[in-house]
């Protein structure tokens, strides 16, 4: 079952239950999944569909840092979509699994001890590995903090 019909049987439910703002932040992640599968011209693959509420979730949380305090019901609602976004979004690895995944890239490529150098080799190798699945951010720092 895809996550474009887990989320449209979850928007159904919202509606069943007259849970208006559940429904409402369920209809934006099902509009989003949806334009992406057009543009493609294809069924999204898990990876792809798992971006794209990241992708919405990282857009969410942008909206509600950067509304200003005494807009209330701005950040009401962006905390309200994000409840509902994150739990459609996968686990995301820990610092531990990263960090397996980077002994691993090393040991492919032949490389002991990383240095700075060797940094843009491992993350072109790195990133497509973990790509939906962590934070990439955490993966820049995990590799950082090897490389001491």
């Amino acid at each position: 079952m895809s996550k474009i019909d887990i989320v449209r049987a979850a928007m159904v439910e919202a509606m069943k239950a007259k849970d208006k703002a559940r429904k409402d932040s369920l209809s934006m992640l099902l509009s989003a999944l949806k334009n992406a599968q057009i543009d493609k011209r294809e069924d999204l693959t898990e990876e792809e569909e798992n971006a794209i509420v990241k992708k919405e979730i990282r857009q969410t949380q942008e909206t509600y840092d950067t509304a200003p305090e005494d807009r209330t019901e701005i950040r009401e609602e962006a905390l309200a979509r994000l409840t509902v976004y994150k739990e459609f979004a996968p686990e995301d690895m820990s610092a531990e699994q990263i960090t397996e995944v980077i002994r691993g890239v090393l040991a492919e490529l032949g490389i002991e001890t990383p240095t700075g150098a060797d940094k843009g080799k491992i993350m072109k190798v790195l990133m497509p590995k973990v790509k939906g699945m962590a934070d990439g951010k955490l993966v820049n720092q995990t590799l950082a903090d090897m490389m001491k």
